[in-house]
């Protein structure tokens, strides 16, 4: 037991060195982080790379994690979100209002194009989404609601950047921009002309930015004091539909949801958004 703890505290002041998290909590936090998009199961080795902690170190907060109902260990081996951080994270008062008020909205849109429908707010440089709806016939792989994903690479992304504060929207700017497909916009000046486009004609539309078969609309939800919330968007596959046509119907929708928000009489704007 000495020669373990010893070799452990070893590896945690590696990990010091190596300018890692030092307190337990941050480290927690660190590896609880890591289950998103496609992270969702993951062995304690997969942790460990995806963190740069000491595998030891994982293994530690991860017990104790597991004990406490935060995450669960699969027939597998593989960790994964358990149900009581689930029901934490469920009492979170922002998002669920703004899902409870946009849910039917959502529907209605879905049902009448039967296509993808996903709410999404900005949370820092990121944009989270909320929720979706699709069917069967068209099921789209992304976004998965809970997960984050860069602003730079999709119509919802390019609506929730165009209405961000300026000092986000420059930290967004000068950060590298990840390449998805060749259509991903990956220099500056073009992501600018683009949200400026955004904010003039109060909508985007990507094409096979993301992968090479989707293409979106998106337009933006307006909170009781004016200011931008969430973003709406719809995402088709069909190469024979214009997103033009799917326009007025997106913007439609997300104005219905903002007259709710607007006249429901609560703060609706205080999503995450720092």
């Amino acid at each position: 037991m000495f020669m373990s703890e010893v070799a452990d505290d070893h590896a945690v002041d590696s990990a010091n060195e190596r300018g890692l998290p030092k307190s337990t909590v941050d480290r927690t936090l660190l590896i609880l982080g890591t289950f998103q998009n496609r992270q969702r199961r993951q062995t304690l080795s997969e942790i460990s790379r995806s963190t740069g902690l000491p595998i030891a170190t994982c293994y530690r907060i991860v017990q104790h994690l597991a004990e406490w109902g935060a995450l669960e260990r699969g027939e597998d081996g593989r960790y994964y979100i358990g149900l009581r951080l689930w029901e934490v994270a469920a009492l979170a008062p922002q998002p669920s209002r703004l899902q409870r008020v946009a849910r039917s909205f959502m529907q209605d849109l879905f049902e009448a194009t039967g296509h993808a429908t996903h709410l999404a707010i900005r949370d820092g440089l990121e944009l989270v989404s909320v929720e979706r709806f699709q069917g069967g016939r068209r099921p789209v792989s992304r976004p998965i609601v809970g997960g984050r994903y860069p602003m730079h690479a999709t119509a919802i992304g390019h609506v929730l950047l165009a209405y961000a504060p300026y000092k986000v929207r420059e930290q967004v700017l000068n950060a590298p921009f990840e390449r998805f497909t060749s259509r991903t916009l990956t220099n500056r000046a073009d992501v600018e002309a683009v949200i400026e486009r955004v904010r003039h004609l109060g909508y985007a539309i990507c094409d096979r930015h993301v992968d090479e078969f989707h293409c979106s609309v998106a337009a933006p939800i307006y909170g009781q004091s004016g200011a931008v919330v969430a973003a709406l968007s719809l995402a088709f596959t069909d190469r024979d539909v214009n997103p033009l046509t799917q326009v007025d119907l997106v913007r439609v929708t997300a104005r219905r949801i903002s007259l709710l928000l607007k006249s429901s009489g609560r703060h609706s704007d205080t999503f995450p958004a720092a």
